[in-house]
């Protein structure tokens, strides 16, 4: 078992920055989005800067950023630079995406407004 959702992540998708570790392990895609799913949100954050640093880089495939992101923000509603991080990633990889960006952008600034 991996010890943490960020070497699981590494494991199943490499690592822009470090080599992927050997692992005796067998991967299956679905066993990394069930902890995913459950992890909180410090641990999906974590994850989403160690393997991704920069918006631009990393090898976490978009479906699985904006995943992350969407968990994230249902555990962490009312930060506005969360939000902002996940509109980020949202115009990155748009643009299917861009009106909940704009949404989220919103919001945020609706936040710290007041």
């Amino acid at each position: 078992m991996h010890s943490t959702l960020t070497e699981h992540a590494r494991c199943l998708y490499g690592d822009e920055y470090r080599p992927t570790p050997e692992c005796a392990q067998e991967h299956r895609e679905h066993y990394f989005v069930e902890e995913l799913t459950f992890a909180d949100a410090d641990k999906i954050l974590a994850m989403l800067r160690k393997l991704s640093p920069q918006v631009v880089d990393g090898h976490l495939p978009v479906w699985v950023r904006n995943l992350a992101y969407r968990l994230v923000l249902l555990q962490r509603p009312d930060e506005p630079a969360l939000m902002r991080q996940a509109a980020e990633n949202l115009w990155l990889h748009g643009p299917d995406w861009d009106n909940i960006a704009a949404d989220l952008t919103k919001r945020a600034d609706a936040l710290e407004a007041g």
